[in-house]
């Protein structure tokens, strides 16, 4: 049987969907007894009450998002915070999935999994290709690019001749690359649907970035 969610992980559910703070949002429901509130885009009103419940309407602009009945009491005790609420596989399946289909511009907003990243980066290492033979039995060269924007840095895997086609120093742009964690370290790759195109012109940020001063 499917798990009907508390009043609570419903309310932290729409706080994550919509992109509200979750607890100026609980906020903004108890302040809307009466009148309207309003929550980041969401604008909130209290249509009345039956028995001890609250009825609720909540828009996005003229959308109507949410009509939910809330037990008065679970609104009024302020020991409630919908952070307690978050960890949820609704919340975690809506994460994912937003982490996979939103693209990404910068590199502090990277994370595993996502697969639209596209970024404008400055390469501040490459690294010597190692050969190796891949799970199809092919021999391949890969190297690891340090790369970075005025955000961070981050590594990019490269194969073969994409190798050859940058050179520290360069400005690149990145286009549908894929992210995942190897070895504890977050890292980019091509993949299939991945591009790598030379840019010449710098984001002013970047040519402020300086190669990182290494051990010998």
């Amino acid at each position: 049987m499917r798990h009907k969610p508390s009043i609570g992980e419903y309310l932290a559910f729409l706080s994550i969907k919509y992109e509200v703070n979750p607890e100026k949002f609980l906020y903004a429901l108890r302040t809307a007894q009466g009148h309207k509130s309003n929550c980041g885009n969401l604008s909130i009103q209290c249509r009345g009450e039956i028995k001890t419940k609250l009825i609720f309407l909540i828009k996005r602009d003229s959308e109507v998002i949410a009509q939910f009945r809330m037990d008065r009491e679970f609104l009024l005790n302020k020991s409630n915070q919908l952070k307690n609420f978050m960890e949820t596989d609704r919340i975690r399946r809506h994460l994912s999935k937003k982490n996979r289909t939103s693209p990404v511009h910068s590199i502090i907003d990277v994370r595993t999994g996502m697969s639209h990243v596209n970024l404008k980066a400055k390469i501040l290492e490459v690294a010597a290709p190692k050969h190796v033979v891949t799970r199809y039995g092919n021999n391949a060269s890969v190297a690891k690019v340090l790369i970075a924007d005025e955000t961070g840095t981050i590594k990019l895997c490269l194969w073969n001749g994409q190798i050859d086609s940058v050179s520290v120093g360069d400005t690149i742009q990145i286009e549908n690359a894929q992210a995942s964690m190897f070895r504890g370290e977050r890292q980019l790759s091509l993949g299939k649907k991945g591009t790598l195109n030379s840019v010449e012109v710098l984001k002013p940020q970047l040519k402020s970035i300086e190669l990182p001063t290494t051990k010998t």
